[in-house]
């Protein structure tokens, strides 16, 4: 006969081998959902997220623009290749290649775009895309109808602006304290820049004020600029403003070159410009100004729409002043400029 107690020992473990592998099915199963959520996290946590960089220049002539943007999205956590991908394109300072170059940023499918200046934010405006733009140092993006306002944008665009009073009032009063003489100067602007209509019109009153006799110069392209320093060099003028355009900035060395071999004092918008041999510059802090756009493309990425987002204005200008240039074409810049600087390059 069958050994109850035996028989009662084999049941109690064949009972514990179930529980043992229910317990280790459920431990699989457990441990392969939190695998899976672990997994979906990481996903999650990983996106990557692709940024159009429009460039009004070169990779090389923009380094110093790029590199604090980059930096501004380290610091909120963005590594390039793990959660973020930068797609640039860059224009050359030829302006009319922009609608090839925003095109081909759509084509790659670019979460949102960032680019400076008015001209190339309004050429990314007019392809409709639906893509977020991030704008720097646009100048006047009510003005240019750009956006409905400062405050509410109201559309699919948001950013910074230079936009400031009297901006080119205050580069011509720069020039007559260092040359307190001053009688006439000629002003180098781009008609094609939408910003610059409202300038260019912001600088003649500013001369009048001033009791200045203004030549006002049109730069549309490289091609003009030979046109545009003879036109300058038989204008009779004692001094040269350019107003803020990214062709300018392209062809800085041109530009300065030009003004150092004619003596003439200048003010420039760029202090790439004073950096490459040029006297004076005055605006806002563009490198700063790029740094800031990161804040503007992780909110966007976060959920925010840009036109939820108000363009922010400068709050702060710089003053730069290169001692060598003075120097180079027998200048003695007053001691109470000098005070006011920002930098001086000795």
């Amino acid at each position: 006969m069958p050994d109850p107690e035996r028989q009662q020992q084999r049941s109690s473990a064949a009972t514990s081998d179930a529980c043992h592998m229910r317990s280790r099915r459920a431990f699989i199963v457990a441990a392969a959902g939190a695998a899976a959520l672990r997994a979906a996290g990481l996903r999650a946590e990983t996106r990557l997220h692709r940024i159009g960089f429009l460039g009004n220049s070169t990779a090389e002539l923009e380094a110093n623009l790029v590199g604090p943007f980059r930096e501004g999205l380290r610091d909120l956590g963005y590594v390039e290749g793990r959660n973020i991908e930068i797609v640039y394109r860059w224009a050359d300072g030829d302006y009319s290649r922009f609608p090839t170059l925003v095109a081909e940023l759509l084509a790659e499918h670019v979460d949102v775009i960032v680019t400076a200046g008015t001209p190339a934010a309004q050429v990314v405006e007019r392809a409709k895309s639906g893509v977020p733009l991030v704008m720097v140092a646009v100048g006047d993006p009510v003005g240019t109808h750009l956006v409905a306002s400062l405050a509410h944008p109201g559309g699919n665009a948001t950013g910074l602006t230079s936009i400031a009073p009297d901006l080119e009032g205050k580069r011509l009063e720069l020039l007559t304290q260092v040359v307190p003489s001053l009688a006439g100067v000629a002003v180098v602007w781009n008609p094609d820049n939408a910003f610059h209509v409202g300038a260019e019109r912001q600088a003649q009153i500013a001369a009048k004020r001033l009791k200045l006799a203004m030549l006002s110069v049109r730069v549309r392209s490289a091609a003009d600029f030979d046109a545009a320093f003879d036109s300058i060099t038989s204008g009779g003028v004692g001094a040269l403003s350019v107003l803020a355009d990214r062709i300018y900035l392209h062809n800085r060395a041109r530009i300065v070159a030009f003004a150092a071999h004619q003596r003439l004092p200048a003010v420039y918008a760029y202090r790439e410009l004073v950096d490459a041999g040029g006297l004076m510059s005055f605006g806002p802090d563009y490198a700063e100004m790029h740094r800031r756009a990161a804040t503007y493309v992780d909110r966007i990425f976060k959920g925010a729409k840009p036109g939820d987002l108000p363009i922010e204005q400068p709050t702060k200008f710089q003053l730069l002043v290169n001692l060598r240039a003075a120097d180079a074409i027998g200048l003695a810049i007053p001691k109470a400029l000098l005070v006011r600087a920002d930098e001086i390059i000795r």
